[in-house]
């Protein structure tokens, strides 16, 4: 779990914990998120992303690209000197570390509070039963804050924005403080992907680690 959080998918600026929300806010909330959400059954874009620690100080920033689509599958490279590929199918994940010449293995967790990157891949219509949900609606701008409803997730806040009706930035805390910033540029909807892309050949003489 620390080395996905290492990877581009993790922390984020810390948003405000939103206020008690009625049943009917919190339906329309999810409703709203799901919409837009679903528009993208492919996504592809580039990032930048800044990590701060639980006291502010600037720990890390990167750059990289992304492609998703719909269910479950996604691929995120971080540019070097920091370079790390994370790669799912859908069913398994590969988090791959050429510095390191080493590359993890998991089975992909079903829940959208445990894998940030399935609310951009995954089954959008069980948001409601994942997190309360506060929507704030600018316009042109359409942010909405998201706590997760179990305790044992891998992030206690994110806020996810919207601009024009595309994905324009993520804010992330995580349980120990820590805080990213993931802000998205040249997103592109629902372009041809290839499944080759979302699947990960382990070169020769690299490690292998199964969790």
């Amino acid at each position: 779990m620390k080395t996905l959080l290492r990877s581009s998918i993790t922390a984020l600026c810390l948003a405000m914990l939103p206020l008690a929300v009625s049943a009917d806010d919190q339906s329309q909330a999810a409703e709203r998120l799901n919409q837009l959400l679903s528009r993208a059954q492919t996504l592809t874009g580039g990032f930048s992303q800044m990590t701060l620690s639980a006291n502010g100080a600037n720990l890390q920033e990167t750059t990289g690209t992304l492609a998703l689509k719909r269910p479950g599958k996604f691929r995120w490279h971080t540019d070097p000197p920091l370079e790390q590929l994370l790669i799912s199918d859908g069913e398994k994940i590969w988090l791959y570390d050429p510095d390191l010449e080493q590359v993890t293995i998991q089975q992909m967790d079903q829940r959208l509070s445990h894998t940030p990157a399935l609310l951009l891949s995954g089954d959008v219509s069980k948001l409601q039963e994942s997190f309360d949900i506060e929507l704030t609606d600018g316009g042109s701008v359409v942010d909405f804050t998201l706590t997760p409803r179990e305790a044992d997730s891998m992030f206690d806040s994110l806020r996810v924005s919207f601009n024009d009706g595309l994905i324009n930035d993520m804010q992330m805390s995580d349980p120990a403080g820590q805080r990213t910033n993931i802000l998205f540029h040249n997103v592109q909807l629902n372009a041809p992907l290839d499944d080759a892309q979302f699947s990960f050949e382990v070169p020769d003489g690299v490690d292998v680690i199964s969790e």
